[in-house]
């Protein structure tokens, strides 16, 4: 079983140190993971820390409880994944904490942060010339601290491929469900999604800070246009289909769009479409050409062209992977 540590320091968010427990818990075999059956948990979620009473912090760095981590910090270094969650600390990260980080990185471990967590990841020299990303407010002093990180302010999460990195502890929701959909595929990610009740459609590129404006008579959320996007995959849908839809002007749609998304249409349509024949490749026996009719790509060419460019394999390859057996 994929075993995932998260690290617990003094002064960790509340909501940070939580979310990894909630999303790699929530994940349950459909029958196709070797060695468990059907409903079997799929990850093996602990919780390490450095020492008795630690203390847990609201958002605003406010103390809430301390706690006494279930298994020591050195319990890490064994983990498949290690997740650090952001903490106010109020010196340099603890030198304990970046050893076992360079450890567990050394002998392959995935190693991931959310929020201000990636200022831990940047100390132990894991984003060393690699492109990460924090909360908005943090970034600017996290590339001043760290200039041989490539800091980029604009996504909700970067996934460097054995170091991740997310924004606000929101985004940390969007990283583990990305991350449970690169492990065990689409649809035990969407079933993840729905068991907590987060939507399984952000993409990492995705802007973290969106301006929502004040109302006006015409604005209103974008959920039911959104909704008949995905319930018209199949079809050929233009800019301007979407607009007739939402009844406002293209020039609008792409606005509303981008205020409530930070993506454009058919940008947002793509993701979707990608994301329904991950679906399909996984739970039935259609064909590539079937899937692109059914997905709204038109062509098995076109399908492969989108699907590599964005899932980093090839429809069968992923199929292979990630097909319930």
């Amino acid at each position: 079983m994929h075993r995932v540590a998260v690290l617990a320091v003094d002064r960790v968010d509340s909501l940070d140190l939580a979310i990894p427990g909630e999303v790699f818990g929530s994940a349950r075999s459909r029958g196709d993971a070797p060695g468990a059956a059907y409903g079997d948990p799929l990850y093996d979620v602990i919780v390490c820390g450095q020492r008795p009473g630690l203390v847990v912090t609201g958002r605003d760095g406010r103390e809430l409880f301390h706690l006494t981590a279930p298994h020591d910090l050195a319990d890490a270094v064994t983990a498949d994944t290690v997740v650090v969650p952001g903490a106010r600390l109020t010196t340099d990260p603890p030198a304990d904490v970046l050893d076992v980080l360079r450890q567990a990185h050394e002998r392959g471990a995935r190693i991931a942060s959310i929020c201000s967590g990636a200022f831990m990841l940047a100390a132990a020299g894991l984003l060393d010339g690699r492109r990460a990303t924090t909360h908005w407010t943090s970034a600017e002093y996290l590339a001043q601290q760290f200039p041989q990180v490539e800091v980029d302010a604009n996504v909700l999460f970067v996934d460097e491929g054995d170091v991740l990195t997310s924004a606000g502890a929101a985004t940390g929701l969007d990283l583990c469900v990305h991350m449970v959909r690169n492990d065990f595929g689409a649809a035990v990610a969407a079933e993840v999604a729905r068991q907590v009740v987060v939507a399984p459609q952000r993409a990492g590129d995705q802007a973290q800070f969106i301006v929502h404006h004040e109302p006006t008579d015409d604005s209103g959320s974008l959920e039911p246009t959104m909704r008949w996007m995905r319930d018209h995959l199949g079809e050929p849908l233009t800019l301007a289909d979407i607009a007739r839809q939402a009844a406002v002007s293209p020039r609008s749609l792409n606005r509303r769009f981008h205020e409530q998304t930070g993506t454009t249409p058919l940008q947002w349509l793509l993701t979707q479409r990608v994301r329904h024949a991950q679906e399909l490749l996984e739970t039935t026996a259609l064909s590539i050409e079937e899937i692109a009719g059914h997905c709204g790509f038109g062509t098995a060419i076109n399908l492969r062209q989108h699907f590599t460019r964005r899932i980093h394999l090839s429809p069968q390859a992923y199929r292979r992977a990630f097909q319930l057996r």
